[in-house]
C-alpha cells in the first residue's frame, strides 16, 4: 500500500498549517520578524517607555505626537507600507486629552486590518476620532489603557 506518501503529505500540511496560525503570535525574533515583513507584510515592535520609541512622522514605528510621553508598555503593529497600523500603550500620570479634530471631518474608517494577539475585541462602540497626526486614528481609552488604530486615512488637519 501507499501510506507512506499520505503520510508525509498529511504531516507536512499539518506543520505548515501550524506555522502559518502561530506564526504571527508568536514573540518577536529575527525569524518572526523576517517572515511577518515578507509573508504578512507586517512588523511589530515593543517599546517600554515613549522616549524608546521614534517620534519623527518619516520613521518606522514613529508615536503619533498625541500619544504621551510617559506612557509606557508600548506596542505597535504596522503595515510594511507603514500606513495601517494598530497602537497599545498605558498611560503614565500625563492623562489622554480629548479628540483634536479642530478642521475638517473625520472620514468614517472599516476597522483595524491588522490583528495582533493584545488588541482586544469590541473596541468600535468606544472609539472616537483623533486627528492631531498626519494619520486619522481612532482611540479607545480603558482605564490606563488605550487602544488606536488607523488604516492609513489621512487627518482632515494633515496638508
Amino acid at each position: 500500500m501507499k501510506r507512506r506518501p499520505l503520510a508525509i503529505a498529511t504531516g507536512t500540511v499539518g506543520v505548515l498549517a501550524t506555522v502559518a496560525f502561530a506564526l504571527p503570535n508568536l514573540p518577536p525574533n529575527p525569524v518572526t520578524d523576517s517572515v511577518n515583513d515578507t509573508l504578512f507584510e507586517e512588523k511589530s515592535r515593543h517599546f517600554v517607555t515613549a522616549a524608546d520609541a521614534p517620534r519623527h512622522e518619516k520613521r518606522a514605528f514613529a508615536l503619533p505626537a498625541w500619544i504621551p510621553a510617559d506612557a509606557t508598555d508600548i506596542r505597535i503593529r504596522e503595515r510594511s507600507s507603514g500606513k495601517a497600523r494598530v497602537i497599545r500603550f498605558t498611560l503614565g500620570a500625563t492623562p489622554l486629552d480629548g479628540p483634536q479634530c479642530a478642521s475638517g471631518t473625520p472620514k468614517q474608517q472599516s476597522g483595524p486590518k491588522l490583528g495582533a494577539t493584545w488588541w482586544p475585541r469590541g473596541t468600535r462602540a468606544e472609539e472616537r476620532p483623533e486627528c492631531r497626526d498626519f494619520y486619522q486614528y481612532q482611540v479607545t481609552v480603558r482605564g490606563k489603557r488605550v487602544y488606536a488604530w488607523t488604516d492609513g486615512t489621512p487627518s482632515p488637519t494633515a496638508g
